[in-house]
């Protein structure tokens, strides 16, 4: 059998196992397209069932979230945990609550973990949970209920040695303050490495509700250094509008750039006069309130309800929302503009034709695995500091952040100019390193 008949045979097994999951197909078949050079290479992970062990989480948690809301009706949804891989360490990935979560959105993502966790270069595994739990329109109490019988369930496969959930979209600080003091209730154990993602004052990281959009866009910092262009002076589209969107806008405007569009489930806005960053902050961390506000404060700006927001030209686009966003026609549509490079902020923002298009476009791409990886990077530096009973600086984070991107981005293009001659190449890159690392670890570890 040929390594590509390998391969093949391997996803078809993929499809066979869970059907229905479409996008866990999606991410399987993104990183085994990139696997053949790397298998050519290291015939022995072939003859050893790497790639077969890979695709096929070590366990699969599924359970009932009974609770109980503000008017005493008993409510039902379903908790998922996906724990991956830990040939690198303790499983680690975020909690995702939104009504969309099923299986197959947890296993993709926690499939994208194991790369992107192994290309920051720390030593943790990958996983991902969540629940098809809404926390928008919820009162603090009915989270806090939630959160409590959610934990009641998860804790006994949780601990800093084991698995390590942080946040994702509809988990931010509240949530995990709630997720944590069940943890340590049922416990009795004051265990600060367990949750990754806490407020400052108890044990969390400076920096941390910042790196994921921070990440990005150092990454993309560094993707268009390697041909002398950067931020300053450039027009960027970020879309979303939630902790990863704001941050990546944040960081760009201290770069020099103006971001002139962001968007939200509602539609998208755009400024000419560039993002306020603070009234975006204010419309979404503080009043929870739509984008659509956004233009009562600022009638210079426009919101449309209509289109997506990659309409708007841009030199830079950085989808920071949710899986799938962007699509043939938004690619299509941001080449003809003169887009330069895209990061992806999100999980899998862009399908596959998409990227299609921006690889033969020779617009710089940064996927997923490699560009949002800042996030769980700084989760690992929570963990170090939780473990020393240790509190870094904003700046001494923030500085961790930098490097920890900086040689994300080597590592990626050093793996695709030797496995595919072409440094450009960062999906085949950020696949590749991320899974030579993986495989060589399980290797080490033997049939397990």
């Amino acid at each position: 059998m040929t390594i590509s008949e390998h391969i093949e045979a391997v996803y078809t097994e993929v499809r066979r196992r869970n059907p229905g999951e479409a996008e866990f197909h999606q991410a399987a078949a993104e990183v085994l397209e990139s696997l053949a050079p790397a298998l050519e290479r290291h015939p022995e992970y072939v003859e050893t069932g790497i790639v077969e062990r890979l695709v096929e989480p070590e366990r699969q948690l599924i359970f009932r979230v009974p609770w109980v809301d503000d008017r005493g009706a008993v409510r039902v949804n379903r908790g998922f945990r996906v724990e991956f891989n830990s040939a690198l360490g303790p499983y680690k990935g975020g909690l995702r609550f939104h009504p969309s979560v099923n299986l197959g959105i947890v296993k993709f993502l926690g499939f994208e973990q194991i790369f992107k966790n192994a290309l920051t270069g720390m030593a943790i595994g990958g996983g991902k949970g969540g629940a098809d739990f809404d926390p928008k329109g919820r009162s603090d109490g009915e989270v806090m209920r939630f959160c409590q019988s959610f934990m009641t369930e998860l804790y006994r496969h949780l601990g800093e040695h084991t698995d390590v959930p942080a946040g994702d979209i509809g988990v931010g600080g509240r949530e995990i303050g709630y997720l944590f003091g069940q943890y340590k209730r049922i416990t009795n154990r004051y265990e600060s490495g367990v949750l990754t993602g806490k407020p400052v004052g108890w044990g969390g990281s400076h920096a941390r509700t910042e790196a994921t959009g921070y990440g990005a866009v150092y990454f993309a910092q560094e993707m268009l250094a390697t041909r002398g262009d950067g931020f300053d002076g450039r027009r960027v589209v970020v879309s979303g509008s939630g902790n990863v969107a704001v941050y990546a806008v944040e960081k760009v405007h201290a770069l020099g750039g103006r971001v002139v569009a962001c968007s939200d489930s509602s539609g998208y806005l755009v400024d000419e006069d560039g993002i306020d960053l603070e009234l975006l902050k204010d419309l979404k961390e503080v009043r929870r309130a739509r984008i659509s506000d956004y233009v009562e404060a600022r009638p210079s700006a426009r919101f449309s309800a209509r289109g997506t927001v990659f309409d708007v030209p841009c030199d830079i686009a950085v989808p920071c929302a949710t899986q799938n966003e962007l699509r043939r026609e938004d690619a299509v549509a941001l080449v003809k503009n003169g887009v330069r490079a895209v990061a992806e902020g999100a999980n899998m923002p862009c399908t596959p034709e998409a990227v299609a298009v921006f690889r033969e476009a020779g617009v710089l791409f940064g996927p997923g695995k490699a560009a949002n990886a800042g996030g769980v990077a700084t989760s690992a530096l929570e963990m170090q500091q939780n473990a020393a009973r240790d509190t870094w600086s904003f700046e001494r984070t923030e500085s961790r952040l930098a490097e920890v991107m900086r040689d994300v981005h080597t590592q990626c293009r050093a793996t695709a100019e030797a496995y595919g001659g072409n440094p450009d190449d960062y999906v085949l890159g950020a696949n590749a390193a991320g899974f030579l690392r993986v495989a060589e670890a399980m290797a080490a570890q033997g049939v397990i």
